[in-house]
């Protein structure tokens, strides 16, 4: 089975990167990491911190995916491996 590697691909809505997350990407080395995972997972990852309402709900989300990224083997606090 094919690797879901595009947006385009998603059956779910396309969510927008804020400038938040992607400074916190940069800042943190990780870009390379978010931009490995697949589409659903980084799509998953967008509207998870954008559904959230307040501030600090949007930072602690923003924080676990960072910390996933970094670790390489969680998404959305699940084992994950890549293929």
């Amino acid at each position: 089975m094919a690797k879901t590697t595009k947006l385009e691909n998603l059956q779910r809505d396309i969510q927008p990167m804020p400038e938040a997350v992607a400074k916190a990407l940069r800042d943190n080395g990780l870009q390379a990491a978010y931009e490995e995972r697949p589409a659903y997972q980084r799509n998953d990852y967008l509207s998870w911190i954008n559904r959230a309402v307040r501030p600090a709900t949007k930072d602690k989300r923003l924080n676990q995916m960072l910390e996933e990224l970094a670790a390489g083997d969680k998404y959305m606090g699940m084992k994950w491996k890549k293929r």
